[in-house]
């Protein structure tokens, strides 16, 4: 077996895959679902209803707010309560929708079978039609990022399309949910893959798992050879070394094809390839095939201490102290509730923060794990720049924003930061590293951003 990873950086942080082999389970719905206007990356969703308004699982309720934007569908059937603010996983109040829940009555126009629909037996689905259904969908990258996945499928001129790579890696410590999702509906993730390569119109798919991961690897690379088709020879299941940020889509794209992407702006496109969670290719199958939009998720409920730690499906707009209580309640003594996972998760202010589109699981870190140890002078080991797998150098870039040097910050390369947190995990004197340079980065990119409106 040819085991790829990439070749700068990279950290291997203890697992703790606590879930791995825990089948998903339904969520229960809530009595009131919650639903962010800003569930990705982009323009805020405009709202199309009103208080009062009657909504079934799957009506629209809020448009794309522009061109990078996505729109927004009811996972429940019931009332509009109100269009007030809550606070999201940012910790700031943000404009939502309240919806009181009522029964759980669905648009007709959804395909709730389980008859799995194949690309050869849809001619009428043409690449411009995959693209208008993934956006009509509300579809967004579901690893986190949540990038409207139409805009993926459609590159700039200057940019050629190869290939369609996707990212079953989950190299997060703790999460499972690709991981459950890949183990029970490869066959729908398949066909994602395939609709998102004729998308592109690219004739190489690839799927990255780590060798963690090992039943995947050979479910996916049985369910390929039993493929009767063409399509069978041109996708491939590529086996990865362990190792973490091996889910960026740059470290992903240079341990599949062995291409760098440069600094930004630079995307994978630029040398080839389109990088897709493996959610999303399920979500791709389902809004092409299924007419079904995106209004839920798998989602890992995890944590050392809770009781019951799981995977479930669950509707979005359902509050995070739900799924805690499914697993048995928040544990005694400190703990830390993270929306995501603990090398890249946001740390939440409140427990009734909504599952959104990109809420890939809910952890929670407790004792010795939720308390941050006290930080010590930088020792100039050079850990950080080791460890850092964009080639940066993490201790000048803390120090940089910590001491407002933006000009300085944006010649070092700050904006090329992909938040990983290797530097700040394998850092000796637990410096707060990633800290500085998240907020130095949103401020060299406000500047940058404020240039070019001047041109």
């Amino acid at each position: 077996m040819n085991i790829r990873t990439f070749r700068i950086g990279g950290i291997h942080p203890e697992e703790n895959k606590l879930t791995h082999e825990v089948p998903t389970k339904v969520a229960p719905l809530p009595k009131q679902a919650i639903f962010p206007l800003s569930q990705h990356i982009g323009a805020p969703a405009v709202p199309i209803v009103q208080k009062g308004d009657k909504v079934k699982v799957g009506t629209k309720i809020a448009d794309a707010g522009g061109f990078v934007s996505a729109a927004i569908f009811s996972s429940v059937s019931g009332t509009v309560a109100k269009i007030d603010t809550a606070i999201d996983a940012t910790g700031y109040r943000k404009p939502c929708i309240f919806i009181d829940v009522e029964g759980d009555e669905w648009e007709e126009s959804i395909d709730r079978s389980d008859k799995l629909e194949l690309v050869k037996d849809h001619p009428e689905v043409t690449p411009a039609e995959i693209v208008s259904r993934i956006k009509e969908a509300g579809v967004v990258g579901m690893g986190g990022a949540c990038f409207p996945t139409f805009i993926k499928l459609t590159p700039p001129p200057t940019a050629k399309a190869e290939c369609v790579i996707i990212n079953a890696v989950e190299c997060e410590p703790y999460i499972t949910a690709d991981y459950r999702l890949m183990m029970e509906h490869a066959d729908e993730i398949l066909v994602g893959l395939e609709l998102l390569m004729k998308g592109a119109k690219v004739t190489k798919g690839y799927i990255g798992i780590e060798t963690n991961k090992p039943k995947a690897i050979e479910l996916f690379e049985e369910k390929i050879s039993n493929l009767k088709s063409q399509i069978s020879n041109q996708i491939e299941v590529v086996p990865l070394a362990q190792r973490y940020p091996q889910g960026g889509e740059k470290q992903l794209v240079d341990a599949v094809i062995r291409r760098q992407v440069p600094a930004p702006p630079a995307i994978p496109v630029n040398v080839g390839a389109i990088v897709q969670n493996v959610g999303t290719a399920f979500a791709v199958y389902q809004a092409v095939m299924k007419h079904k939009p995106l209004f839920e998720r798998y989602t890992t409920v995890t944590g050392k201490r809770l009781q019951n730690p799981g995977n479930y499906l669950v509707r979005m707009g359902t509050p995070m102290q739900m799924l805690i209580d499914l697993c048995g309640g928040m544990p005694e003594g400190d703990n830390k509730l993270l929306a995501g996972g603990p090398m890249m998760g946001k740390a939440l202010t409140s427990t009734e923060v909504p599952i959104c589109k990109g809420t890939n699981s809910v952890t929670i870190l407790s004792g010795d794990d939720a308390r941050r140890k006290e930080p010590q002078p930088c020792i100039r080991c050079a850990k950080c720049v080791g460890a850092c797998p964009m080639g940066l150098e993490p201790y000048l870039l803390a120090k940089l924003s910590a001491f407002k040097n933006w000009e300085k910050a944006e010649q070092e390369d700050i904006v090329s930061c992909i938040e990983c947190g290797s530097c700040q995990f394998t850092c000796p004197a637990h410096r707060p590293l990633l800290d500085n340079i998240r907020q130095g980065k949103q401020t060299v990119m406000g500047i940058i951003r404020a240039r070019s409106a001047k041109k």
